[in-house]
């Protein structure tokens, strides 16, 4: 069986998993060895259909937001169960794009690890890093435990907080192997880039100049738990002495201006080669999908 490309999406994300999965096969010498797939929440009914509905994560409760910009993340881990706990499969964040032959990256050794990922500092609960699941190399054989129905239904009955599965903070850790950082390189574009991921939610480049949609599900959020007075002093110390910054109301430039002229060469390329109609792309920017100046960029990427 082909090792499957898996990239999960939204309606917010498609015209980057578009790109994405373009850039996959045509930065490939053997395109024909894999297949890509658009994994998208509107067609995962099981999940699309939580709009309203209440989970907690990380002492919060939280509506489900099905028009946030991050609502196929949790899509990520339901690939094992799709191809029936068999085969290999690569699983990608619809905001990363190749500049290297992924083929290689699909058929290198695995050393026996049920997962290859990244590690990357953490956020979450007090710890230092956690893995980075937005890319990972799967073996779905050893992945029979990600029973990804049930464990949708046990977020929302909120027994279960979604964020240490998406950080695979309970799978054994020597099943889990090093992903080189070239193969998920966060916002990073150098000579050894070989899979560029704008992780930075409020820079992706072909959203610039839009309302900010993600976090959506943060609105309304409850804290369920207080925490004890002299940690509540502590936090109120540190906001006191370095205020945290007002979180952005639109998306910004990308500090980086060749990650923009990159993605906008490609999506010129996605036209080109019939990928993309400039019909789809003038929807998505009425959505407020795709930056209003796209086909100015665009004119500019095709000059």
């Amino acid at each position: 069986m082909k090792p499957i490309i898996f990239i999960h999406t939204n309606a917010p994300q498609l015209v980057a998993a578009t790109v994405g999965a373009y850039s996959l096969t045509s930065q490939s010498r053997h395109p024909e060895s894999f297949e890509v797939r658009l994994l998208r929440l509107e067609d995962t009914p099981h999940l699309h259909r939580r709009e309203g509905e209440r989970f907690v994560a990380d002492g919060h409760l939280l509506t489900w937001r099905n028009r946030d910009a991050q609502s196929h993340s949790l899509l990520r881990m339901m690939v094992p169960q799709i191809l029936g706990f068999h085969g290999r499969a690569l699983v990608l964040d619809p905001d990363a794009f190749a500049l290297g032959d992924v083929a290689e990256l699909l058929v290198s050794d695995m050393c026996g690890k049920a997962i290859v990922c990244r590690t990357r500092p953490g956020h979450y609960g007090g710890a230092r890093w956690h893995y980075a699941s937005s890319v990972m190399l799967l073996d779905c054989g050893q992945l029979t435990h990600w029973r990804w129905d049930e464990r949708i239904d046990a977020i929302f009955r909120r027994e279960m907080d979604p964020y240490p599965w998406l950080f695979l903070m309970h799978e054994p850790p020597d099943s889990i192997g090093a992903l080189a950082e070239e193969w998920n390189h966060f916002d990073t574009l150098t000579a050894s880039t070989k899979l560029l991921h704008n992780t930075e939610r409020s820079t992706q480049p072909w959203k610039t100049g839009l309302p900010i949609d993600y976090g959506l599900d943060w609105i309304g959020a409850q804290r369920l738990r207080r925490p004890a007075m002299r940690v509540r002093l502590r936090a109120l110390a540190r906001r006191l002495i370095n205020p945290p910054a007002a979180p952005p109301q639109v998306y910004q430039p990308h500090p980086d201006p060749r990650q923009e002229r990159l993605f906008f060469q490609l999506l010129r390329e996605c036209i080109n080669c019939g990928v993309v109609s400039e019909e789809f792309l003038s929807e998505q920017i009425r959505q407020q999908y795709l930056r209003a100046d796209a086909f100015e960029l665009l004119a500019r990427a095709g000059a």
